[in-house]
């Protein structure tokens, strides 16, 4: 990649617009050059901008947010970026909770609410244009001919449907700012200096649990979200399953590649590391490396989910016979946790406590272990009262799904775990089976075995809808559309 000459902020651009990137090839800009770069460009503003497409959506969603906290200001920052190595930065990915409550992306925005008469006024601070005048466009390393044109303030305003200002002068404002203020903290060191004696740890994570829970139940924009997020990971897995065999001649990299490019492709990114486990590493519940061998006659568990360009991510696992043909213990040990799966798929309905599908998808696996001998001769009633399963089932059978794979981490216990389900929540029903390939306590063919199936679920008014059912899920039916996608 170039070398950019001096990476600053418009302050510093304006009163040392010469100054230097240790070791450039430039020894200086002239003031020629200078003089010459503020001049000639052509007026790019855009007029009458449509605004986004949830632009309604995140009005609601910060009408809700002022109800819940009247007189208070709330600050939501979207983050900044992070250094990957010296001078360059990992790929921005805006927080979750500024992007669900303005649908802007950009790096180093802030919301603020402000209390007002009847509520609460809202104001983005954004990073305006780069500046032409003092040189930022060019000298600073995000200026815009080094990393691409930003919206104009006037622009987002109309794009966003809220008053936006510039960023740079927020820090000073909130430091001068009187009354109650809460934060969403991790996010924005500059903003949490300017808050340090205003805000308490307390305060600022029931913001974070709030906007946390409030994502519980998906409005319209965020299902049909959801739904381009599964269409585009199906699409994905067909990719891998035509590809397998330049897998089994390279390693497992090749499939998280080609899984990673329709994620590019089709939306923002993957929405979490790809699990790209072959053989004895499908037992590892959490593999990203990738990095071991792909071979025919053992199976591929592919964990993996595309992430929208609105940062809604799909989730989906399917375990795959490399060859294309379960073997009988494969198909034995598949066929369990599609049937603990189906059970558990049948428990997610409206009024069902959120633990049914776990509670359901755990019984059948108990079941299936005590039928095979692993556990010796304890009742199926024993061994879940033990949690002996788990040996074998170590994780939950699910979790909510939205702009974070994990979404709604820190809503409470009661509103999500030991909570009902309603129409609008969206989780995954993804039961495994796993044996490692050191268990002296299975059978030696069972050692190296990892099955996982899951799927993500849409509770609706009525029962539930499977957004991922694209991809086939049946022994038989896998083997069949395998067959047809290699030709």
């Amino acid at each position: 990649m170039s070398e950019e000459l001096a990476p600053e902020t418009p302050e510093e651009a304006e009163a040392e617009p010469v100054k230097q990137r240790k070791n450039g090839l430039y020894p200086g800009i002239s003031d020629e050059l200078a003089e010459n770069m503020k001049s000639g460009w052509a007026d790019t503003e855009l007029h009458g901008l449509e605004p986004i497409a949830q632009a309604s959506h995140t009005a609601a969603r910060r009408a809700a947010l002022s109800a819940r906290f009247p007189g208070e200001r709330l600050v939501i920052p979207a983050g900044n970026l992070k250094t990957r190595s010296n001078d360059t930065e990992y790929a921005f990915r805006a927080s979750t909770e500024y992007a669900y409550l303005t649908g802007d992306l950009t790096q180093d925005g802030v919301l603020v609410l402000e209390p007002a008469e009847g509520g609460h006024k809202a104001t983005v601070y954004l990073l305006p244009r780069s500046d032409r005048e003092n040189g930022e466009f060019w000298l600073d390393g995000q200026g815009e001919l080094w990393v691409g044109r930003r919206s104009s303030l006037t622009e987002a305003e109309q794009l966003l449907g809220i008053p936006a200002k510039d960023v740079r002068e927020l820090p000073a404002a909130l430091a001068e700012a009187t009354g109650p203020v809460r934060n969403v903290r991790g996010h924005d060191a500059s903003i949490e200096a300017a808050l340090t004696d205003k805000v308490t740890a307390e305060r600022d994570e029931e913001l974070r649990v709030f906007l946390s829970e409030a994502r519980l139940v998906k409005d319209a924009f965020e299902i049909a979200e959801l739904q381009k997020a599964c269409d585009a990971t199906a699409r994905g897995f067909e990719d891998v399953v035509k590809v397998l065999d330049r897998a089994e001649a390279t390693s497992e990299r090749y499939i998280e590649g080609t899984f990673f490019l329709r994620a590019r492709v089709d939306g923002n990114d993957i929405g979490y590391g790809s699990i790209c486990a072959a053989g004895p590493h499908a037992t590892t519940l959490h593999w990203v490396r990738n990095d071991g061998p792909v071979r025919s006659g053992e199976l591929l568990l592919l964990d993996a989910g595309v992430e929208t360009t609105e940062l809604y991510t799909a989730d989906v696992t399917r375990t795959l016979p490399v060859n294309g043909t379960f073997s009988p213990l494969q198909r034995k040990i598949y066929d369990a946790v599609y049937e603990a799966q189906e059970a558990g798929i049948a428990a997610v309905k409206p009024g069902a406590a959120f633990r049914d599908f776990h509670d359901a998808a755990q019984r059948v696996l108990a079941e299936k272990l005590v039928e095979w001998g692993l556990l010796g001769d304890l009742t199926v009633e024993k061994v879940l009262e033990l949690g002996l399963q788990r040996r074998w089932t170590l994780h939950g059978t699910g979790h909510m799904l939205g702009m974070d794979v994990h979404d709604c981490a820190v809503a409470r216990t009661e509103s999500y775990v030991n909570g009902t389900l309603e129409p609008g929540v969206c989780l995954t029903v993804e039961p495994g089976l796993y044996f490692q390939a050191d268990d002296l306590t299975v059978p030696e063919e069972y050692r190296g075995i990892g099955v996982r199936i899951e799927d993500d679920i849409l509770v609706t008014e009525h029962g539930n809808r499977n957004l991922s059912a694209a991809l086939p899920r049946r022994s038989a039916e896998v083997e069949e559309w395998m067959a047809g996608l290699k030709g």
